[in-house]
């Protein structure tokens, strides 16, 4: 997402760099590139348009132009305006209000509304400690009903789901209200409601829509639209804005190929912002969605605080402090190792971990971690093809046992040897990583508080 928008704008702020001062030539013809890079990323054209006038103005001001490093000023100025395109402060869901609060979810067939019901129950079960019922008023699509009640049992504990009747020809409206009251007497402090949708815009839909929003009264209505859509997103976002009313949007599959234009232009265009985005398949994979934190990233300036919430996601304080004792008295295990394996797993693949960081946008496209993933898979099977035994004591791994382990593993014993040299040079970087300040980098990543 956004890659080749980053890349674009990289090339014209190196071109910048080489120069003494801006002039208004220069930021003319730097102008001229970044609105093409913008309108390349399926940007709305009237935004880039505004855009481009807005930081024109802003960089032709005399301290900018006076300027002994044009290329900073210059990467201020988009950075601040691209934080005001996407809608400036992070929007917020609104929960207030009398329990239970609703939730409406509404868009298109395909747009991945389902999914996104069920991870959203996950996000405000897990961050704010809610007790969210889900309710499926799809009766059109072929096991919706069906699909969304599996979704429930995968969100866990604490989550329930209305036992939708499976009639084509049922009342969606009066539906809601009783899975509201059902909510209501049950205890579940959230309900969200996951509505039907077309191949297209239609009067049956959102008559329909209307209908189980004046019977449900939602607290927010939030349009469940595909980044992979581009332009098409924000028309979507249009319609469903004028003809049922929206509060926000979650926009879908932001990992894919998708250019980044209608997370650019969605607020420019509807007045509504953008709430969440969906990165990735799994239930967890629903993130708030942060105005500056993305302008960074499409800046090559990294997103460290987001790099941070996902460390803190996947350490509890107590495992993190568990780790800390097991460094310092230098008990680090491999099976220890696989855990730290399996955390590091969970916030994301190498190169996107990597590319949060600051100035490390190119080392994270790098072909040298193309295969990374796939090594934490290999290294993960060579730790459990091993006994419990050898986990806890590394020592005793001699050359019978390492053949034993590549067999089952499915590599070989130059891979397990390799590997075990690895291992015995984290152990000793992890524990000096604990030195200096007394709880070192896990202590800077604000893991263990």
């Amino acid at each position: 997402m956004f890659d080749s928008l980053s890349d674009k704008l990289d090339t014209v702020v190196r071109r910048i760099r080489g120069q003494a001062r801006l002039t208004e030539s220069n930021i003319q013809d730097a102008l001229a590139e970044v609105r093409t890079a913008l309108l390349e990323a399926d940007v709305h054209f009237q935004v880039a348009n505004d855009f481009i006038e807005s930081v024109r103005q802003r960089a032709l001001g005399h301290d900018v132009l006076k300027s002994l490093s044009p290329d900073q000023q210059l990467v201020k100025i988009v950075h601040e305006e691209l934080v005001k395109t996407m809608g400036g402060a992070r929007g917020a869901l609104d929960l207030g209000g009398a329990a239970p609060v609703v939730l409406m979810l509404v868009g298109l067939q395909g747009s991945g509304k389902t999914t996104t019901a069920a991870k959203l129950a996950r996000l405000l079960q897990r961050t704010r400690g809610r007790r969210p019922f889900l309710v499926p008023l799809d009766l059109s699509r072929p096991a919706a009903i069906a699909q969304l009640k599996t979704l429930a049992g995968q969100v866990g504990v604490g989550c329930g789901v209305f036992d939708t009747p499976e009639d084509p020809s049922g009342d969606p409206a009066a539906l809601a209200r009783q899975a509201i009251d059902q909510a209501h007497r049950s205890g579940f402090d959230t309900v969200i409601l996951d509505t039907a949708g077309r191949l297209a815009i239609d009067r049956a839909l959102m008559a329909e829509l209307v209908r189980i929003r004046d019977v449900a009264r939602p607290r927010q209505t939030l349009l469940v639209a595909d980044a992979m859509t581009g332009q098409d997103a924000v028309n979507t976002a249009r319609s469903f804005n004028e003809g049922v009313g929206i509060d926000g949007v979650v926009l879908t599959k932001m990992e894919g190929d998708a250019r980044g234009g209608a997370a650019l232009s969605l607020h420019a265009v509807t007045g509504r912002p953008l709430l969440l985005i969906g990165v990735g398949e799994k239930l967890e994979a629903l993130e708030d969605f942060h105005p500056d934190r993305t302008a960074s990233r499409i800046l090559g300036m990294g997103d460290m605080l987001s790099l941070i919430e996902k460390a803190q996601s996947a350490y509890d304080s107590e495992e993190a402090a568990k780790l800390q004792e097991k460094l310092r008295k230098d008990t680090f295990t491999l099976e220890d190792f696989r855990d730290q394996l399996r955390a590091v797993k969970k916030m994301g693949s190498v190169a996107d971990l990597i590319g949060l960081m600051p100035g490390m946008k190119k080392l994270a496209k790098s072909p040298d971690l193309a295969g990374a993933d796939r090594e934490l898979v290999r290294i993960e099977a060579m730790i459990d093809s091993m006994t419990r035994q050898e986990r806890q004591n590394h020592l005793i791994l001699n050359a019978n046992r390492r053949k034993r382990i590549a067999r089952g593993s499915g590599t070989s014993v130059a891979d397990v040897n390799r590997f075990l040299k690895q291992y015995q040079q984290t152990r000793k970087m992890m524990k000096s990583l604990t030195k200096g300040g007394g709880r070192g980098l896990l202590a800077q990543l604000g893991i263990g508080r």
